[in-house]
């Protein structure tokens, strides 16, 4: 039962990507191009327009928002998941924490094209490749157990309130501005910064820079904090989505 489950998983993601891809002209390059606007989007705005930014802006913006568009596009797509999919839960009994995983999947595959372009831009821009970057492994680790933790616990819950949905759009636009995407929260008055430390993505946002960026090592209590917090999530999330598997094939027919 397992291994028929893990090949749904499999099979559902490569199913996914390829339809992704085959619904525009240039199809996987979209995966690259479209983070790559948005980033110089906000790069003009706040580099160009109003000139703010700490040294070695760019790299800094584009590793935060490299790492805030896998966590929130993960997040919001996985609040449809199981929505999405009424046609298939009608017709055959899958786990529902397969939906949500397949988008987590996607998306991290997706993410890890962009990754790579971040780390060859960092390197043509001058910030040379160290052994620190062996810690990025652990910091990204982090963020997938903690967009898996999210994405499961929003997708066990939005099916049941659809209007969550809707506070969750406007959380994330809250967030994104507290996540120190464009600014460095460790330089913020102390009284501000030790509030946004609560925010876990901000926190391993900070680290990725640093080991990206600095060489320097990451706060490891911090990481294996988040860590133990979004494995508690992940079981959060697993435990609703099964108690309620009646529940969704009710409210998705």
């Amino acid at each position: 039962m397992k291994r028929r489950i893990l090949d749904i998983t499999l099979y559902r993601t490569y199913a996914e990507l390829k339809s992704e891809a085959k619904r525009t002209y240039i199809g996987v390059l979209w995966w690259i191009i479209e983070p790559v606007l948005f980033m110089l989007i906000f790069y003009f705005v706040f580099a160009v327009l109003f000139q703010r930014g700490t040294k070695d802006f760019v790299p800094f913006l584009l590793v935060g928002l490299t790492a805030w568009q896998w966590f929130q596009s993960t997040v919001m797509q996985s609040s449809r998941a199981i929505t999405a999919n009424r046609g298939l839960i009608q017709q055959v009994f899958i786990p529902k924490f397969v939906f949500p995983t397949v988008v987590v999947l996607a998306n991290t595959l997706k993410f890890l094209a962009v990754f790579v372009v971040l780390t060859l831009f960092l390197s043509v821009y001058g910030i040379s490749p160290s052994l620190t970057w062996i810690s990025a492994i652990p910091i990204l680790t982090t963020i997938l157990l903690f967009i898996a933790g999210i994405s499961l616990l929003v997708s066990s819950v939005t099916p049941l309130l659809p209007d969550i949905r809707i506070v969750l759009e406007n959380g994330l636009r809250a967030v994104f501005f507290l996540s120190g995407i464009f600014y460095d929260i460790n330089a913020l008055p102390e009284r501000y910064a030790s509030w946004l430390r609560w925010n876990p993505m901000a926190m391993l946002i900070t680290d990725l820079r640093s080991v990206l960026i600095q060489s320097e090592a990451p706060r490891w209590g911090s990481v294996s904090a988040i860590a133990a917090l979004s494995t508690a999530l992940i079981v959060l999330g697993l435990t609703v989505l099964h108690r309620n598997e009646s529940l969704y094939a009710k409210t998705t027919l």
